[in-house]
């Protein structure tokens, strides 16, 4: 498929909710921000969603930050002590500390939302499993008793999904979401004034006491919130939030466009920057639960197909610039990265030879659903592009186009396809997962404690615990070469090329920091 018939189809989709005036609010205290899509749901532990992530980054604080280097560095704790064989860990929480409902932040919360994070966080479980016993010996110690040193166990804790809730708010059964907001971090997440589809808004908490040292970096250093008010406006059609940025009716477009790109660079009163150096790597990820992608043999099919370049010319051929291809589990140029066996993503265009291996391979005609986000352009460019390709090669095609929160929502149902069920969704994978196996959700082959696809894979998950006690840098060097042979092998998603995404604001904003879109630190000049 052309990128410009791909235009035109996106162009075609209907708008959800009619984007509305966003007037600009008296004085300066007001941040208007335009998300990438609504948030589907409030917990970070539950979902790996982009969006949540970002809400959980303005409500939630977390036990320790990364900086830009992705180096670790204290934040909700004062400090740690390690006994002399790097068996115990004591981490001394800083004073000041409460959460939005006015209650002090104990290390009895901490222990309970570690735990809850450890059952379901790739980088999380890999603690737990070196973990004899967490536990709070006073409110303001958290203590690990580990089976064998694991010196990233701080690295683990900066995780934001590693954030620190209350106890009481982490007691959900296992697989649910928590239902109410209650952080610690600088902004208050406000119920009130929620409009599904349209609206989120975030008070200043003005109980936060931000860390008195540290260099503001990434999540790390102190988060001072300088607006009193921030707010989410959900704008699905993209001109209207071009032209909402344009005309100072909003401060900041997270994802704009690619297609717009160029003519917004063009606008002086705007700043375009690439924040996150990790990139965006396009995912086709398969239920690997169900037919037919439970078969590994019809999963390689699927990548022998698929030609990084045409995804990344659908999804930001107006950029070429931002686009990097002969992508395999890791981003090029990273310490981790490999070249081993990066020809398969240059795709084969004999499609009736393609069509003869998936028959050989056991595939039956049975259909195949697709979940298409239509709501975030870059993951719907994607799925026009596999929808088309996958039907060539011999696929009966079921493509049901919604919003990315139902996508969300939906990918987690293990149901067969007739109750609810899908066989393939689209995404981008991004931040430290994309440079490192130990917080790498994709990679992760341990069924159905996988992340969703759920696939089961021994050897992966032998190479990546094997990782993790590696002597050296060339030692896991080797190891992550082999993940990606054994990858090439079992497939658990499909790699479509890598982006890197700007975001777009106002010049007037300052100090916006590197990484994940966060409301904290940002001021008006």
């Amino acid at each position: 498929m052309r990128r410009r018939d791909i235009l035109k189809s996106a162009a075609a989709v209907p708008v959800a909710l009619a984007a509305p005036k966003l007037a600009r609010a008296a004085g300066s205290s007001v941040l208007k921000f335009i998300p990438q899509a609504d948030v589907a749901s409030l917990d970070p532990v539950w979902t790996t969603a982009d969006i949540t992530r970002n809400y959980s980054l303005a409500v939630y604080d977390t036990l320790y930050g990364i900086d830009a280097k992705f180096a670790v560095q204290p934040q909700m704790v004062a400090g740690h002590t390690t006994s002399a064989d790097g068996k115990q860990w004591e981490l001394t929480l800083r004073d000041g500390l409460k959460f939005h409902d006015n209650t002090p932040v104990l290390a009895r919360d901490c222990v309970a939302s570690i735990k809850r994070w450890g059952a379901n966080d790739p980088l999380g479980s890999a603690l737990m499993a070196r973990t004899d016993e967490v536990s709070a010996p006073s409110d303001k110690v958290i203590r690990f008793r580990l089976k064998e040193p694991f010196a990233l166990l701080p690295s683990a804790l900066s995780q934001y999904s590693s954030c620190i809730m209350p106890e009481r708010v982490t007691n959900v059964a296992a697989g649910k979401q928590v239902t109410e907001s209650i952080g610690s971090g600088p902004f208050r997440f406000n119920t009130k004034e929620r409009v599904v589809g349209s609206l989120m808004v975030f008070d200043k908490f003005e109980g936060y006491v931000p860390r008195a040292d540290g260099v503001p970096s990434f999540t790390a250093g102190p988060k001072i919130a300088y607006f009193d008010r921030v707010e989410w406006h959900v704008v699905p059609d993209p001109a209207t939030s071009a032209g909402a940025l344009t005309s100072k009716e909003v401060d900041w477009w997270e994802n704009p466009a690619l297609d717009l790109v160029p003519s917004l660079e063009k606008n002086h009163d705007l700043v375009l920057r690439v924040t996150d150096i990790s990139g965006e790597i396009g995912c086709l990820r398969f239920n690997c639960l169900l037919p037919p992608f439970d078969n590994p043999a019809i999963r390689r099919v699927v990548l022998k197909a698929c030609n990084q370049s045409d995804f990344m010319d659908a999804v930001a051929g107006s950029v070429p610039k931002l686009v990097t291809t002969d992508v395999g589990v890791f981003v090029p140029g990273t310490p981790m990265a490999s070249t081993v066996g990066i020809g398969v993503t240059h795709g084969s265009t004999d499609y009736a030879a393609l069509k003869k291996e998936l028959a050989a391979a056991g595939y039956k005609g049975e259909k195949i659903v697709l979940l298409a986000a239509t709501t975030i352009s870059t993951i719907y460019a994607e799925a026009q592009v596999a929808a088309d390709l996958l039907k060539k090669i011999g696929f009966n095609v079921d493509m049901q186009s919604l919003d990315w929160g139902t996508v969300v929502q939906r990918r987690a149902s293990m149901s067969p396809l007739d109750k609810g069920g899908w066989s393939i969704f689209f995404t981008f994978l991004g931040g430290p997962g994309n440079v490192s196996p130990a917080p790498n959700i994709a990679i992760r082959g341990n069924g159905k404690g996988a992340w969703v696809g759920w696939p089961t894979d021994p050897k992966m998950e032998a190479l990546r615990n094997a990782w993790f006690t590696a002597p050296d840098l060339a030692a896991q060097q080797k190891l992550c070469e082999q993940m990606q042979v054994n990858f090439w092998q079992t497939v658990p998603y499909v790699p479509l090329g890598m982006y890197k995404q700007p975001t777009a604001y106002r010049n007037y904003l300052k100090d916006i920091r590197d990484g994940y879109p966060q409301m904290y630190g940002v001021k008006r000049a």
